[in-house]
């Protein structure tokens, strides 16, 4: 129970914090001329070019106790000793993120793109603010790439197996983890199938 409960929170997060991010960027990206926007667009996808294993190994390069980011702090001196950023939630939440923002991004680029500027320019003129703006008239008419941008993230987060396996540790087991250790390691297959069974209602349900 608690690790399908870790599991769905951590997925949730994920979730919440690429649309956070992707929202904004996709808005800027989709208002930008096509040159430029090509350009950005090619950005957002360079990381598919690599292996997700290789950028999650590289993470692990990142946040472990002598990583790039624990001696940068230290040469400041803003730490006088490691910080216990690798085998935490953070650094999984972390991985996830960076791992299908991607996937959150790319559909809300091309729901907003179909939004006729002449809309958002009246919401304007009628003294909108921001949060006016997103919530009566891009919320509305982007709902399909946001629909598509959360199932996107959501479902592969919620049976990720290699950045909690890699970035988490014994610490953040998720589902995915766990049928792999009932199927290979505890060969507890009745389990296994189980909790199997549990994900896939968990994600035709979402």
């Amino acid at each position: 129970g608690r690790i399908v409960l870790q599991s769905v929170w951590l997925a949730g997060a994920t979730t919440a914090l690429c649309f956070l991010l992707g929202y904004p960027l996709a808005y800027y990206i989709a208002r930008l001329p096509p040159r430029r926007q090509a350009l950005w667009l090619l950005l957002i996808m360079i990381p598919f070019w690599t292996n997700f294993l290789v950028r999650t190994y590289a993470w692990m390069f990142i946040l472990r106790a002598e990583g790039l980011l624990n001696t940068g702090l230290a040469a400041l001196g803003l730490t006088a000793a490691p910080v216990e950023m690798l085998y935490t939630n953070g650094a999984v939440l972390l991985g996830l993120v960076y791992g299908y923002l991607p996937c959150m991004v790319l559909p809300l680029v091309a729901a907003i793109e179909r939004v006729d500027r002449a809309v958002i320019e009246a919401a304007w003129d009628l003294y909108a603010d921001r949060w006016s703006l997103f919530t009566r008239v891009l919320g509305p008419l982007t709902k399909s790439g946001i629909v598509a941008g959360i199932v996107l993230v959501f479902i592969p987060s919620l049976g990720a197996f290699i950045t909690p396996d890699l970035l988490g540790g014994a610490r953040s087991m998720m589902i995915g983890n766990l049928i792999q250790h009932e199927y290979l390691i505890a060969r507890d297959w009745p389990l296994g199938s189980a909790v199997s069974l549990v994900l896939m209602v968990v994600v035709t349900g979402s």
